[in-house]
């Protein structure tokens, strides 16, 4: 069976209300880290000492260190007089890869894992912000303010990284272009370098061959603990115990971290040593103001919150005189309990109320298990809906009952959209799964401008855009009139532009919805010959 989402509307207010297409799908890479529904960037970071693609790691490197890297890399391009650079994925393109300031191949592996969670909601410049942060979150380190609404570079960046050779005026007028003080500097560095090392084959006149069986690479680290975010960089540091090879290399011209941290006479490395309360708060306010350094122009949303409330792939599917209505709900901060009671409380557009008891489908984790969800499901099955809802009556909006407590959105509820739905009545060529006929339909009365059909593509710098395809009204009105809903159908030789498609409508007062879950021509039944 072929599942379309529930639509919603891209034109939503500041508050995040369910649903808002964007703030849905940041909030889902933000908080369903582990367990059930569990977002990508977490398996590739958990074990901390994970390097790229996972397995036994004898490399002495982890992706942890390379996902922040890459971050600070991409937004150090950053100046504050005119507003270009910053946090804006400009990292991926070969052109600053190739730079000296990016040397090494952490970059490029970095890069290759940001679509895992990209797409159109999601920027590639929000995903390199999200990786670190729910590295450094899992890795021992503070809970970080994220925001989204990043947009991607057409073009490289002018160059701009600080590199180890450089002196101690150089990193501060670099620090300075990006937006940060002298202080703040030597904060940013030694959050950033509580995580990871220096690779001799980058870096050979900073780190020598190490012929160790358990640093393959040949890796240096800043800290006796590289994979976890704590303050014994500043501990060593202080104690003259330190192995960092940008303090104590045995080419000092490289010892940047020797020039930085003790430029204010390591005050503020000292405070670091002495709590690690203080260096954590710390890093937690700086690497956000690192993340949110964007350019000029882009309005990045309120941070992320978890929803206390969340439904979650609602769907509607029309099977003849019938609706099909599956989906989940995720209840934050809770855990599994056999005893709790829950249901689902729906309207119908002859002003009935309908209830459902639900049941518990898992448990999901976020934070290095600081915060816990329980998720129920509307159906037992990913097949098998749980009910079947007359056409003519429909739905048009949701609430939830916990234990006798009413959770509706702060008495909003959650809004159901009825009256565009896929209908199961399409099907696939059997000679080619990538083209088929597809039937939308539109319930009557709703009377959309335009309905059609969405295809996410990469454009010539492998940004996502939408492709819209018309999808074709029917010609005479139903043959049945009392039906409340008429069929719109497109035919498709092949995939205009991918196997992925979401559908989408428009009103005649411009306002735009579209389904929340993409899906493939080949997940439907074949069309009969």
């Amino acid at each position: 069976m072929f599942p379309l989402a529930l639509f919603t509307c891209f034109l939503t207010a500041h508050a995040y209300i369910w649903p808002s297409p964007q703030l849905d799908a940041l909030e889902a890479a933000r908080f369903n880290q582990n367990g059930h529904n569990a977002g990508g960037i977490a398996n590739f970071v958990e074990p901390c000492d994970v390097f790229f693609t996972g397995g036994i790691n004898f490399t002495g490197r982890s992706n942890i260190a390379d996902w922040l890297r890459t971050a600070y890399h991409d937004m150090a391009t950053h100046n504050v007089t005119d507003g270009t650079g910053g946090m804006d994925a400009s990292v991926r393109f070969a052109e600053e890869q190739e730079r000296p300031e990016n040397v090494g191949d952490g970059i490029a592996n970095t890069i290759g894992l940001l679509f895992t969670i990209t797409d159109r909601y999601i920027s590639m410049a929000d995903s390199l912000t999200l990786g670190p942060i729910i590295a450094i979150e899992n890795c021992g380190g503070p809970e970080i303010a994220f925001r989204g609404g990043r947009l991607d570079a057409g073009e490289p960046n002018m160059p701009g990284v600080p590199e180890p050779q450089q002196d101690l005026e150089t990193h501060i007028a670099s620090f300075v272009r990006q937006g940060f003080t002298q202080t703040e500097m030597i904060g940013l560095v030694s959050c950033g370098h509580t995580i990871g090392g220096v690779q001799h084959d980058f870096f050979p006149d900073i780190v020598p061959e190490l012929n160790d069986p358990n640093s393959t690479e040949s890796v240096v680290h800043f800290d006796s603990t590289f994979v976890t975010f704590d303050n014994n960089l500043a501990i060593e540091y202080i104690s003259g115990t330190t192995h960092d090879p940008l303090v104590v290399g045995f080419n000092d011209t490289t010892n940047s971290d020797k020039r930085i941290f003790g430029s204010d006479g390591n005050v503020t490395m000292g405070s670091f040593a002495k709590s690690r309360d203080f260096f954590q708060s710390t890093c937690a306010g700086l690497l956000a103001r690192m993340f949110n350094t964007v350019p000029r122009g882009v309005q990045l949303t309120d941070v992320v919150t978890p929803l206390p409330v969340k439904p979650f792939n609602v769907q509607l599917i029309l099977d003849r005189d019938t609706l099909k209505f599956s989906g989940e709900v995720r209840f934050w901060n809770m855990s599994e309990d056999a005893s709790r009671t829950v249901f689902l409380l729906w309207d119908d557009h002859n002003g009935r109320t309908h209830q459902v008891s639900l049941l518990f489908s898992g448990v999901s984790t976020a934070v290095a298990g600081r915060y816990t969800a329980a998720w129920y499901s509307f159906n037992a099955t990913a097949d098998t809906p749980f009910q079947a809802i007359e056409a003519t009556a429909g739905v048009t909006s949701m609430r939830f009952v916990v234990d006798g407590r009413l959770e509706d959105q702060g008495g909003l509820g959650f809004s159901v959209q009825d009256g565009v739905v896929f209908s199961n009545t399409s099907c696939a060529t059997s000679q080619n799964p990538y083209a088929g006929h597809l039937e939308i339909a539109v319930r009557n009365g709703l009377q959309p401008a335009r309905v059609y059909l969405e295809q996410e593509v990469l454009d010539s710098v492998q940004r996502i855009t939408v492709v819209d395809t018309e999808i074709t009204p029917p010609a005479h009105p139903p043959a049945n009139a009392s039906s409340p809903y008429a069929i719109w159908s497109i035919d498709l030789e092949d995939a205009v532009k991918s196997v992925w498609y979401t559908i989408g409508f428009e009103l005649d007062d411009g306002a735009k919805f579209s389904s929340n879950d993409m899906h493939r021509l080949i997940d439907l039944p074949p069309c009969a010959s």
